[in-house]
């Protein structure tokens, strides 16, 4: 019997390395007892040291609330995460080559053991987005007469003509509409007068742009909505400041609570529910398209909580996790609504903030330093104190791309790490980060 059983155990291991898709066996921990090839060509370039000992470590920048999620899986076995995405880059500037991201499934087979499957998912996510693109399309096609507002607007975004779907889906009536931005359809910090602009040149250059979030009505009521702008010409069929779009409003209230647990289970970090690594990537190659068509200020902040490995080791990682999202909570408490914030790996967090100078980044973040400084965080009845250290740069024509304005920032991290913790540094020609200087060393 033991020899039957130490065969089917050498016929698994067999098609455990010889599977074109990456397979690997750990324990609860993350410890890696056994893996493949594929999933080995996969996790290789993530490893900071060029082993492959622990699945959580491997992943810790890139998928950083994956541990907690194992610990927090309550069933004996199941499925603890199903094709969860993960972003290992930003990829290039301009977006000439998408950034890899990995399809990640973790099963719990029992108490002491975990089987995760590893691909390479890059292709079908950017298959999938423009499939969410057709269907946006379609939506409005087949959806009743009453489900949207359609206008049309101008080259600077100045709503052109009324109708009376405008008023049915928003009660503005004509003469609080003609010849005013569009942005008048969204929350006083929904969007500012350059994104008004970006969104039409967008449109010129993809044939549409869409976004959903809250909407206005004219009694200051919100609504859930989505918003698509398409050119009715084609660039070439007009001169610039004869263009006219198609703007269509539609009220998705109904869907939203749907469409909002899709986005948090692809697009939300499990921990602190912010943007994840793969959405503040694609939101922040967004923006900088746009500073490259028309450079406007635009800076980053990375923000590390000082001391976390303390606050692990003396309270328990329950109370980490807590400390983590009392510090998201603070974050979305102190940035605006435009401001693309997230978690990018471990107790590492960053935001991008449009339309905003290096010393206008530097003040919100001194704000936030204070705030989180001033507030003990209350865990099963025992305060923890913590503070936070931040790092800014701002984007310039020096600034190569996405990765480059991080490394700057993260530099200027350092160097308030360097200078005792607590406060907010900014980039400048004489700030190097270690790294860089180990590398010239």
């Amino acid at each position: 019997m033991l020899s039957e059983q130490e065969d089917e155990f050498e016929a698994l291991t067999q098609f455990l390395y010889m599977a074109p898709i990456g397979l690997m066996q750990t324990r609860m921990d993350g410890e890696i007892v056994m893996i493949n090839a594929a999933s080995a060509q996969l996790l290789m370039p993530l490893s900071r040291d060029g082993e492959l000992a622990n699945l959580f470590t491997v992943l810790e920048d890139v998928a950083p609330d994956l541990e907690h999620r194992v610990r927090s899986f309550e069933p004996r076995h199941g499925m603890v995460c199903d094709s969860v995405h993960v972003q290992v880059g930003p990829g290039t500037s301009g977006g000439r080559k998408n950034a890899q991201i990995l399809s990640l499934s973790l099963l719990k087979l029992d108490s002491e053991r975990l089987m995760a499957v590893l691909g390479d998912a890059t292709e079908s996510v950017t298959r999938d987005r423009e499939l969410r693109q057709s269907q946006a399309w379609i939506n409005i096609i087949v959806t009743g007469i009453t489900d949207y507002a359609l206008l049309s607007v101008d080259d600077q975004g100045r709503v052109q003509s009324w109708n009376p779907s405008i008023a049915r889906v928003t009660g503005f009536e004509a003469d609080a509409t003609q010849g005013r931005s569009y942005a008048m359809f969204y929350p006083n910090d929904g969007i500012m007068a350059q994104r008004v602009l970006d969104r039409l040149h967008e449109a010129d250059a993809n044939g549409w742009s869409l976004d959903e979030g809250w909407r206005q009505r004219a009694d200051g009521t919100r609504f859930w909505g989505s918003c698509l702008i398409a050119p009715l010409q084609g660039v070439d069929e007009s001169k610039p400041e004869e263009r006219v779009y198609s703007l269509i409003i539609r009220d998705i209230s109904d869907r939203r609570e749907a469409n909002e647990a899709l986005r948090r289970s692809v697009l939300c970090d499990h921990l602190t529910g912010l943007a994840n690594r793969g959405a503040f990537f694609e939101a922040a190659e967004l923006e900088l398209q746009r500073w490259g068509r028309v450079p406007r200020p635009l800076s980053l902040v990375v923000i590390d909580a000082d001391h976390f490995k303390v606050v692990n080791d003396t309270y328990g990682h329950a109370a980490g996790d807590a400390v983590l999202r009392h510090l998201a909570a603070g974050l979305v408490a102190t940035f605006r609504t435009v401001d693309v914030v997230a978690r990018l790996g471990g107790e590492e967090f960053v935001v991008l903030l449009p339309d905003t100078t290096l010393e206008g980044a530097e003040a919100v973040a001194e704000r936030l330093c204070q705030s989180i400084a001033a507030v003990a965080v209350d865990v099963d009845g025992t305060p923890i104190r913590y503070t936070v250290s931040a790092g800014v740069a701002e984007m310039e024509a020096g600034v190569s791309g996405l990765d480059a304005l991080i490394k700057r920032a993260d530099a200027a991290l350092y160097s308030a790490k360097a200078k005792g913790r607590d406060r907010v540094e900014c980039w400048s020609a004489g700030v190097v980060h270690p790294a860089s200087a180990a590398q010239t060393a």
